[in-house]
């Protein structure tokens, strides 16, 4: 076969990435903290940027408001996405008690190195869930300093979270758990009150003491107690050593500050020996567990959106104004520097800002519409969660939520991250508001899988000890309950759960009731 050379015409498809659509990517996933640096970053280099009024003359998006009712979600759904589509269409297609009172100063005899605990603040502040995923770059031009990477302290809540992701499955406990970490002080006590945590998440008290008994055998033993005995309680427990003479002496730590040995052995029924050697033990115990990590500040969570109840009884989404940088392209500026351009580099370059600026300005507005828009259509999904509480929340993924508003699920992942939703029941990541689902075994709608795992823990709670129910056992029960479930599922949701299994559990029971 004689090789020759010859031209062809061939029309093909291509994405091609301009630097427009790269930028409008990354203003889409910035969280508010970074869209402030790279917007500020850019005012500095382009000369036709500034800073528009704080009146809110600046743009519409700043007075962009959405009522999450059926009627008019639905509505919007197709209307307007023309823009957004364009925006990044190419892409999108191919694509988080009161301390102990009476001690006084007295307890730094028995601690003298920390001295006693101080007392937390009556009410705790308002949480603000920290996040599960990393945050953006924030640098102008996406590069990493490594340098702060090294120099980046763990801070005691992010250590609380990343182990409490390990130690529960269930979505409903997580978001019950990240909200107690929330209130967490810098010292590892639990601030605030649990019955005001379970009103306030609409769900029950013992499930709030359930998440809560699970955060307190996390690191460093002793954290999330709610007040210095229960401390050191835990971290006794940790070390094996809570018997009763060791839990009398730990009750009576007012006895302790005031010396009173002779009590003290009469309430722990031991000697002077064993009293000495038990008092020891206690100094040994760390009275503040949480500042053993680094004291970095964190900075407080602004949410991007706002949810409230409306009078009609549907819920009211706005955006934070306040997060959403005001830039205007000075025409005038840029009108008398036209003027004084001579050469072709000077043309160019004015050309370049003013395409620049012009291209920001758009990616932003837009921005905030592709923002409120996503977020509308979740409290739509999940306005049972708004009203009701977490027990409500309903299965929903990406797809689901692409789906109704007419976006790609890749532009719905990268709205959900590093943004903020202020609502009645507490400030939550976007992201918080997905949950996988359990398919109905009649063909029906799909169950949540937090409904199911509250489900199968009411089951095990109901059960009598001389009738224990077996996985294979649930997974009938909830069959006949039209919940198609596999029997792995059923022991993985138990385990995470941390529930024993059937033959451990009727051993206890049977123990419990000898």
């Amino acid at each position: 076969m004689a090789l020759s050379q010859r031209l062809e015409f061939r029309q093909t498809q291509a994405l091609v990435m301009t630097p427009q659509l790269m930028q409008a990517i990354k203003l889409l996933q910035l969280s508010s903290l970074d869209l402030a640096a790279y917007v500020e970053t850019e005012l500095e280099k382009n000369p036709l940027l500034e800073r528009g009024a704080d009146d809110g003359a600046s743009g519409d998006a700043d007075a962009e408001r959405s009522t999450a009712s059926n009627a008019e979600i639905d509505g919007e759904a197709g209307a307007g996405d023309d823009g957004a589509q364009d925006w990044i269409g190419a892409d999108m297609e191919t694509s988080r008690s009161s301390m102990e009172q009476g001690l006084g100063t007295e307890l730094e005899n028995v601690f003298p190195d920390d001295g006693a605990a101080k007392s937390a603040p009556a009410e705790a502040p308002p949480p603000a869930y920290s996040e599960w995923s990393g945050s953006g770059s924030g640098g102008a031009d996406g590069d990493y300093n490594l340098e702060a990477f090294v120099s980046a302290e763990t801070t005691l809540a992010e250590h609380l979270s990343e182990q409490m992701v390990l130690a529960l499955g269930d979505q409903k406990q997580r978001m019950i758990a990240q909200y107690l970490i929330d209130m967490v002080d810098d010292t590892g006590y639990l601030t605030g009150d649990l019955e005001s945590v379970a009103e306030k998440l609409g769900c029950s008290l013992a499930d709030v003491e359930t998440v809560l008994a699970v955060l307190q055998t996390l690191d460093p033993p002793g954290v999330c107690a709610r007040n210095l005995t229960e401390c050191l309680a835990l971290q006794l427990k940790e070390r094996d050593r809570f018997d009763p003479a060791m839990q009398a002496l730990v009750a009576n730590l007012p006895l302790l500050a005031k010396r009173d040995l002779a009590a003290l052995r009469r309430i722990c029924g031991v000697d002077d020996e064993d009293l000495v050697d038990m008092i020891a033990e206690i100094r040994n115990l760390n009275p503040k567990p949480g500042l053993a990590f680094g004291s970095t500040l964190v900075q407080p969570i602004v949410p991007d959106v706002f949810v409230r109840a409306a009078p009609d009884g549907t819920w009211q989404v706005e955006l934070n104004s306040d997060t959403l940088p005001k830039v205007l392209i000075s025409q005038k500026y840029h009108t008398q520097v036209s003027k004084n351009a001579r050469s072709d580099k000077d043309k160019t370059y004015l050309a370049d800002c003013l395409q620049t600026a012009t291209w920001l300005v758009r990616a932003l507005d837009q921005r905030a519409k592709t923002i409120l828009k996503v977020s509308s259509e979740i409290v739509r999904q999940q306005d049972g969660f708004f009203a009701k509480g977490v027990q409500h929340l309903r299965p929903l993924n990406l797809k689901t939520v692409a789906d109704a508003i007419g976006m790609h699920e890749s532009t719905v992942s990268r709205v959900t991250a590093n943004k903020y939703m202020a609502t009645p029941r507490g400030i939550f990541e976007l992201k918080y508001f997905f949950t996988s689902s359990i398919a109905s075994a009649d063909g029906g709608e799909a169950h949540s899988a937090e409904a199911v795992r509250h489900r199968i823990r009411s089951l095990i709670d109901a059960e009598c000890p001389s009738d224990v129910l077996s996985d294979d056992t649930i997974v009938d029960k909830l069959r006949s309950a039209g919940i198609d479930i596999a029997r792995r599922t059923v022991a993985k949701y138990r385990e995470a759960m941390r529930i024993p299994s059937s033959v451990q559990r009727r051993r206890e029971k049977l123990a419990a009731n000898a």
